[in-house]
C-alpha cells in the first residue's frame, strides 16, 4: 500500500511541475491561437549544444518558469540531436528544418523565438546565464 501511495504521488507531482511542450509546431500554432498566448518556439540541440542544455536545466525545469509557461505561453522546441539514438522521424526533422530556415537562417543555437497569433516574430533570445525570474523579464519584454 505505501509503494503504491508513493508511485502515485510521484505521477501526480510529475503532471503539476512539469509544463508541457507540444508535439509539432502546428498544434502548437493552433493552441497558442486559442489561447491567444505567444507561441515560445524554441530551437535546440538536445544532445550537443552545452548552452542549449544549461538553458534547458537552469530555466526550461525551473519552477518559476514552469509557472509562467503553463499560463501565459504555448511551448515548442524544434530539435536538432546529433546522436543516432536521439534522432526524431524524417518528417519531424524536415518540419524543423522548415521552421529553421523561416525563424532561425542564421543557425544559432539555443534561438528562442516568440511568435504572435498571426505568425509574426516578436523578438529572439538566446542563452543568458541568468536567473529564471531574469529570463521570464525578458521574455515578458517581447511580448
Amino acid at each position: 500500500m505505501n509503494r503504491i501511495f508513493t508511485i502515485f504521488t510521484f505521477l501526480v507531482s510529475t503532471l503539476v511541475f512539469s509544463q508541457e511542450w507540444q508535439p509539432t509546431f502546428e498544434k502548437s500554432f493552433e493552441l497558442a491561437t486559442k489561447k491567444s498566448v505567444p507561441l515560445m518556439l524554441v530551437f535546440a540541440g538536445s544532445d550537443w549544444c552545452a548552452p542549449c542544455i544549461k538553458l534547458d536545466r537552469q530555466i526550461w525545469q525551473s519552477q518559476e518558469f514552469i509557472d509562467y509557461s503553463n499560463n501565459n505561453l504555448v511551448l515548442y522546441k524544434a530539435d536538432f540531436p546529433r546522436k543516432k539514438v536521439n534522432r526524431l522521424t524524417k518528417e519531424i526533422e524536415q518540419k524543423n528544418e522548415e521552421l529553421a530556415e523561416r525563424f532561425n537562417p542564421r543557425g544559432f543555437f539555443p534561438l528562442v523565438v516568440l511568435i504572435d497569433n498571426e505568425g509574426n516574430s516578436l523578438g529572439e533570445l538566446g542563452y543568458k546565464n541568468v536567473s529564471p525570474q531574469e529570463y521570464i523579464s525578458d521574455i515578458k519584454k517581447l511580448h
